[in-house]
């Protein structure tokens, strides 16, 4: 993945894309595969707001069943069942546990009803995902680190999980790939109209300022949050903003779904890179789109809610890591943010711009088909829908259980150790051949970079040289997700912008900046 500005530069295209999030992601992909030609610009880094800010799960969306939206639980299933199998290294299951206590909102007969609706509408393909139900000592050995008291049972079911800035950037890849022009820190300046229709835009380089006139036959805006800077824009979308906090580690292979005791709100618990994610909230938000902060009260509310369920209580020096986002709803002045619908919708402008609105990551990939079938309408082509039961593009051809068994053997072999392959190929797929032959060649860089998470050097330089990285912080937070996993000093930070200095092509002075730049200074 190579960034270049310059293939911009005069050609016509039949699309371009902006904002290069889940939808832009899949919107460029689908349309390359069907032959369009395509450039998708984004202003910042691939999956640089809420795209890299999600909870990582790709899920049906249990809690919707309470609000009757049963069309978009059904869809988001099935969406779930074709990443599992599309997608092994990307998308993997996960079991959620949902403890029932005696004044729990929603008791033991409501919740069986409810996961049983659920294991109906994702059919039987899923049947290896259906609940299970569990007795008070069941329960209380299998998440032993939960208050038991007043505990009455539980149940699991499953789900499944991602990286969502990988997911994101894989996508990118396979764009280009099939012929996109994809190019990051590329913002769009304005749109260009010809007797009241769109036909490109003007396009700015972030790095050096120079500017461009893209000419695009169709124009899709898939910026999320941005969308709202227009009047139009505020009048389709509302915006919710959401935390996570990264915690200590508590679970090991099983999540937790749990109720707040003060507003009834679902939050979660996940594992995540051998630490546990916790969140989110919900809460209309107005304020600085580009400047997105994680507020005391927020944490505070996380923690509190979260400690009703624990035996040993976090506090806020527990706290390890944490990230803020902020999701885009379709307009609704009624309800509160978590009642509003997650379903997504296009709009079309009077000029011909298309805009996409709301929507959820597990749904993108069908959402997105959508967006491509009416820019083929305008087109007229015909070609249907390239990525439904598609293999991902760093898919391994082969069985996957025996690739796993046999990449898992050779990375055993290099020194590498069980949890950082176990992620490696989840991060990589089938280009985790690629990083183990840099292994073999160093064996030094089978070590990891920080003793207490699953990264290896050979890692951060496959990614520093391949994945179209411009900053450290690209590489520390979306990469890989370094920089809130673990409390990065400067000292560390200096020992990893050095050990990719030479294929960044920095020198002293742009490795002090890349320093002082993530330290917030």
């Amino acid at each position: 993945m190579k960034r270049d500005f310059s293939k911009l530069i005069g050609r016509q295209f039949d699309l371009l894309v902006c904002g290069g999030g889940i939808y832009g992601a899949w919107t460029a992909y689908d349309a390359a595969l069907r032959g369009l030609s395509v450039a998708i610009v984004e202003q910042g880094d691939w999956a640089s707001a809420t795209s890299s800010a999600s909870s990582k799960l790709i899920h049906g969306g249990l809690r919707y069943l309470e609000s009757y939206d049963f069309k978009l639980v059904r869809k988001a299933l099935a969406e779930r069942q074709m990443l599992l199998a599309m997608a092994p290294h990307r998308v993997w299951p996960l079991r959620f546990g949902v403890p029932v206590y005696s004044d729990s909102r929603i008791g033991t007969l409501r919740m069986k009803a409810g996961l049983t609706l659920y294991d109906f509408l994702a059919g039987s393909s899923s049947s290896n995902l259906s609940h299970r139900h569990f007795s008070r000592s069941e329960f209380a050995d299998r998440f032993s680190f939960i208050d038991d008291n007043g505990l009455k049972g539980g149940f699991t079911y499953g789900d499944a999980q991602t990286d969502d800035a990988r997911l994101v950037l894989e996508l990118i890849a396979g764009a280009m790939a099939a012929g996109a022009v994809c190019v990051n820190y590329c913002r769009l300046s304005r749109a260009i109209e010809e007797g009241g229709r769109v036909c490109g835009a003007t396009v700015q380089d972030q790095l050096n300022h120079a500017s461009a006139k893209i000419s695009a036959r169709q124009i899709v805006n898939a910026t999320g949050q941005w969308t709202t800077v227009s009047e139009q824009g505020r009048g389709w979308c509302r915006l919710d903003k959401g935390i996570h906090l990264v915690m200590p580690a508590v679970l090991a292979e099983e999540a937790l779904l749990l109720t707040a005791k003060s507003d009834g709100r679902v939050f979660f618990m996940i594992p995540w890179y051998g630490l546990t994610l916790l969140g989110s909230t919900d809460a209309d938000y107005r304020g600085d789109l580009d400047h997105v902060a994680v507020e005391p009260q927020e944490v505070s509310y996380l923690l509190a809610e979260a400690n009703h369920y624990l035996k040993t209580a976090w506090t806020e020096k527990d706290v390890i890591g944490s990230y803020a986002g902020l999701r885009v709803m379709k307009r609704d002045d009624e309800a509160l943010p978590s009642a509003v619908s997650r379903d997504w919708e296009l709009k079309t402008a009077d000029n011909g711009l298309h805009y996409s609105i709301g929507g959820k990551l597990t749904s993108a990939r069908e959402d997105a088909a959508c967006i491509v079938d009416a820019v083929c309408e305008q087109l007229g082509v015909e070609t249907p829908c390239a990525t439904r039961n598609r293999p991902f593009p760093w898919a391994p051809e082969q069985d996957y259980a025996a690739w796993l068994v046999n990449v898992s053997a050779l990375a055993s072999r290099l020194g590498i150790d069980r949890e950082s392959a176990k992620w490696l190929i989840r991060r990589h797929g089938k280009r985790t051949w690629v990083v183990l032959q840099m292994v073999a060649d160093d064996a030094g860089l089978a070590a990891r970079i920080t003793y207490s998470l699953p990264f290896i050097y050979a890692d951060l330089l496959y990614c520093a040289r391949t994945e179209m990285v411009i900053y450290l912080n690209d590489l520390l937070r979306r990469r890989m997700p370094l920089s809130i996993l673990t409390k990065l000093d400067e000292d560390s930070l200096r020992r990893i912008a050095e050990a990719i200095a030479p294929a960044m092509g920095w020198d002293e002075a742009a490795i002090n900046l890349e320093i002082q730049i993530c330290l917030g200074r």
